[in-house]
């Protein structure tokens, strides 16, 4: 009963999913080599107004200052490795002002934008029809709801006025009844009800669902992909990571990085659901995860200072989420070993206990056991500077194998402990960054690379540290993370280790 009145709920809510069947039964969608397209975007793959792509012509259109402007380019199936968002047809072209095409230099003809105006809105005639058809849903399930609540409060109020309690819940009884057992069910719930514990992830009907209920309270995060915001789901938190549609490769790779099989785990940011929303002036792709109000270790370590135990236990769950990402799980449903690539403090939240997890997963590259072959995403997108390890610097790492990319991610994490350990102890130093006594806030690419590769400096180690075991044994740590020879750095499992036993030894007292 449930399921099948989110599947109707779902139709109506997305009325273009009838008109995308019939394009792709019409037109026979499927990937086309050599497809040539007109585009007007400035990027090197656009010489002469025109690219080729393995995937579909794209438009689209925006009102801005008073005037329509059009957007013109290719969606690459090899942007989203082979597998569009549906397969059938990526929800970058679901947009109520974007259509997708296949074939030659169709986005810019005007006679084929003529068949998809219900699709492309070229005036203000459909889109005062298109937002019509938008509010009609809504009026009609506002109208059920409110039947469903009179009912309920009437069947509430019925049997406590003559004294008896409400019979149990059967399969026959309406989902709007209050006694539906899935009224109350949490996320935390769902994802264990269905995921049957492979830890990929909710169902995609279950993901656009959640999705379609949140509301966005308040903003709190800014970087280059978008925007973060608070969001609130069934009186549940929820953090959204909002992306513009020109981010749409970022957005699908950390969604498919964060459905890898077997990879939820309680250090790592869990994932909940992905789905884009139209706003009306542009298409936003929506990554949506735990919320955690301490916020970031940068946050965290900005305001706050910490004792030995809580020093410890930040790092050992860093090291213990790392380790789950490095390590590869071998079986039918197993799991390949994942590299982060961009491990720093603003990439890592605190949850309520003080323990963290470990987020933004938009870079990761994978291991293919099979052709030992390294899943590197397509993104223009590169790690922070201040965090990136010697080897990547200077560009001296194979990018073609995969144990380079682990070592590089334990480099970024000796500079994290180091963050956290400056704020430790009975007299700790003001937070600062890696490196802040050495480049810029904003540090160039040379910079980096003159001061970690050709100097040879790694972050300055205060004299205190020697007089405090905790501290003495993380600064060994950190060191053995962040030695020049990549092949030197502990793993991530020996890290976790190692710190497992700082927090059990018997001279320190936690």
């Amino acid at each position: 009963m449930f399921m099948s009145k989110t599947i109707i709920m779902d139709l109506l809510h997305g009325r273009r999913w009838f008109l995308i069947l019939i394009i792709a039964f019409s037109q026979k969608i499927h990937k086309i080599n050599g497809l040539k397209c007109y585009c007007n975007v400035e990027s090197s793959s656009c010489p002469n107004s025109t690219c080729e792509t393995d995937g579909f012509c794209y438009a689209s259109t925006m009102i801005e200052h008073g005037v329509q402007k059009y957007t013109y380019q290719e969606v690459a199936l090899n942007c989203l490795k082979g597998k569009a968002f549906p397969p059938v047809y990526p929800m970058i072209c679901r947009g109520s002002r974007n259509y997708c095409c296949t074939k030659d230099f169709c986005n810019s003809d005007e006679s084929y934008r003529e068949k998809f105006s219900n699709v492309l809105h070229d005036s203000t005639a459909t889109e005062t029809s298109a937002t019509a058809w938008q509010v009609i849903p809504w009026i009609m399930g506002l109208t059920v709801l409110g039947i469903c609540g009179a009912i309920s409060v009437w069947l509430i109020k019925r049997p406590a006025r003559k004294g008896h309690s409400l019979p149990p819940y059967t399969p026959e009884d309406s989902y709007c009844d209050p006694r539906h057992p899935m009224i109350k069910t949490t996320i935390r719930d769902m994802i264990e009800l269905t995921t049957s514990g492979s830890g990929s992830g909710l169902p995609l009907l279950v993901q656009r669902s959640i999705a379609r209920q949140i509301q966005l309270m308040d903003i709190i995060g800014k970087g280059r992909f978008g925007e973060v915001w608070r969001g609130r789901w069934r009186g549940e938190n929820v953090a959204v990571k909002i992306f513009s549609s020109r981010e749409e490769c970022s957005w699908f790779r950390e969604a498919e990085i964060y459905q890898t099989v077997m990879l939820r785990h309680e250090n790592i940011l869990g994932f909940i659901a992905a789905d884009n929303k139209d706003n009306g002036t542009w298409t936003q792709l929506w990554l949506i995860t735990d919320y955690h109000e301490n916020g970031s270790l940068f946050d965290f370590l900005t305001l706050r200072t910490i004792d030995s135990n809580t020093l410890v236990t930040m790092a050992l769950s860093i090291a213990t989420g790392l380790a789950h990402l490095h390590m590869d799980i071998v079986g039918t449903k197993g799991k390949p070993a994942i590299a982060h690539r961009d491990l720093k403090s603003k990439n890592i939240l605190v949850k309520s206990n003080l323990t963290c997890v470990i987020g933004d997963l938009g870079l990761a590259v994978r291991h293919n056991v099979a052709s030992d072959s390294v899943d590197v995403p397509s993104t223009n997108r590169v790690g922070t500077k201040r965090y990136m390890a010697p080897e990547v610097l200077d560009e001296s790492m194979d990018a073609r194998q995969f144990d380079p990319y682990k070592r590089s991610d334990v480099y970024s994490f000796g500079l994290v402990v180091w963050e956290m350990a400056r704020r430790c102890g009975s007299m700790p130093e003001e937070y600062q960054p890696p490196y802040y006594d050495c480049v810029s806030p904003d540090p160039a690419l040379e910079d980096m690379r003159r001061v970690v590769c050709i100097e040879k400096r790694r972050p300055t180690v205060p004299n205190r540290w020697q007089s405090d075991p905790v501290l003495s044994a993380i600064s060994k740590v950190m060191k053995e993370c962040w030695y020049q020879n990549p092949a030197a750095r502990l793993t991530a499992l020996r890290i976790k280790k190692t710190l497992a036993n700082i927090g059990t030894a018997d001279h320190i007292k936690l």
